[in-house]
């Protein structure tokens, strides 16, 4: 069984930064396509982006598209999201969750991934 154990969130001012990683255990996670969702207070989840097998390839929200990268490290089994330019607006649970899906319209929906962390909290102050 997958594990995936999130770290990194924390308190940070607009226009800061913070790096998020997702540790995988368990089971290799370079099998599997891993993705950040977010949720907010009083929200629903938000889709932020997803990083395919191998990091061929990545898609982002458009809400943090150029100033969120996903990358992945499979030798340390760690999926990280690197965060700049942030904004009280990206304030939230980040969790990771992992799919062994590879269509790329599947992999922004929340349902294909069975695999999911606990989340850390990230909030942004103005």
């Amino acid at each position: 069984q997958l594990q995936l154990v999130e770290s990194g969130g924390g308190l940070v001012q607009a226009g800061g930064s913070l790096r998020l990683s997702c540790a995988g255990s368990g089971r290799t996670l370079s099998s599997y396509a891993v993705a950040w969702f977010r949720q907010a207070p009083g929200k629903g989840e938000e889709f932020v982006t997803y990083i395919t097998t191998s990091g061929s390839s990545t898609n982002y929200a458009d809400s943090v598209k150029g100033r969120f990268t996903i990358s992945r490290d499979d030798a340390r089994n760690t999926v990280y999201l690197q965060m700049s330019s942030l904004k009280p607006e990206d304030t939230a649970l980040y969790y990771c969750a992992a799919s062994t899906y590879s269509r790329y319209s599947a992999l922004i929906l929340r349902r294909y991934y069975p695999y999911s962390g606990q989340g850390t909290q990230v909030t942004v102050s103005s």
